[in-house]
């Protein structure tokens, strides 16, 4: 028996204007234009079937333009992507210069990464200093009655937080990132699976807030971008071996000096595991097999 659908009913279903939250215009020319206005960082954008919208440019177009895409964000903001493609000379240009300075990245939730050097990339905890500000906006948007405008501007308000929260922590990661590939040609990671760390359920907050994941992948673009070399290392150890002579002793995580009883080394916990992070990476490539610090201390 063969049944037949009636699918009239799906050509009358109500549609609502939030159903989509973005819109891909793939041709340029045809299905979307960019008009630059006399003003600094004004534009118009021409979209098909819809019309010219103003818009405030972030920088100017450099290239052809290829495709776009408009978002639009829980908040309610609109925001349009424009891909473009750019001539290989035009790339070498934005490249830095190349560098030969080495450093080992130690990721951490006291500091956000210490590196061999012996500097130090302090934890900002974005979500830690709005949390307070969260519950109360949150408490609020619960009280409200479901299906009233004030509970819509109490979701607004929830979703606002959280974006803040959003546009600092990627802001922080691509300064630093910017900063570690402007300076050094050999950058060494730890290859952490973050997915299974934030099981912990006594630092799956912390964890997600320092938000490790985004800066491991935008460092590998960006490397990959200005002919960097990431070199990703087991994480096994690297706190628990000395850094001297590669002795090895268990070490808790309260435990934040590193004291060897081989060679008498004392130094900072993060530091020795950046410089085992970097020893690592540099003996993987071939160019070498132990960075000892150029003096103990901490």
């Amino acid at each position: 028996m063969i049944q037949i659908r009636d699918n009239r009913s799906l050509l009358y279903r109500f549609k609502s204007r939030y159903r989509y939250h973005s819109l891909t215009f793939k041709q340029y020319g045809n299905s979307f234009k960019v008009l630059e206005g006399g003003k600094k960082n004004r534009g118009t954008l021409v979209l098909a079937k819809l019309g010219h919208v103003k818009m405030v440019m972030h920088r100017p177009i450099k290239g052809t333009p290829k495709t776009a895409i408009v978002k639009r964000t829980p908040t309610g903001k609109w925001y349009v992507s424009i891909s473009v493609q750019v001539e290989e000379k035009a790339r070498d240009e934005k490249r830095p210069l190349l560098s030969a300075e080495v450093v080992g990245i130690d990721v951490g939730l006291k500091t956000f990464a210490y590196l061999s050097t012996g500097e130090e990339i302090a934890n900002p905890r974005f979500f830690r200093t709005e949390e307070a500000a969260l519950a109360s906006a949150q408490r609020k948007l619960a009280k409200a009655p479901k299906g009233s405008k004030e509970r819509a501007r109490k979701r607004k308000v929830v979703a606002r937080i959280h974006e803040r929260i959003a546009n600092r922590r990627k802001t922080f990661i691509e300064q630093e990132v910017s900063k570690l590939i402007e300076r050094f040609g050999f950058l060494a990671v730890e290859a952490l699976v973050v997915r299974n760390l934030v099981k912990n359920p006594k630092l799956a907050k912390s964890i997600a807030d320092a938000s490790w994941s985004m800066f491991f992948s935008h460092l590998l673009d960006k490397a990959e971008e200005a002919d960097r070399v990431v070199v990703r290392v087991n994480p096994a150890y690297t706190s628990q071996t000395c850094s001297g002579c590669s002795h090895r002793q268990p070490m808790p995580l309260s435990v934040r000096v590193y004291e060897c009883p081989q060679c008498g080394l004392v130094i900072h916990r993060d530091r020795n595991g950046s410089l085992n992070i970097l020893a690592c990476a540099l003996e993987a490539v071939g160019r070498h097999s132990r960075v000892i610090p150029e003096a103990p201390g901490l």
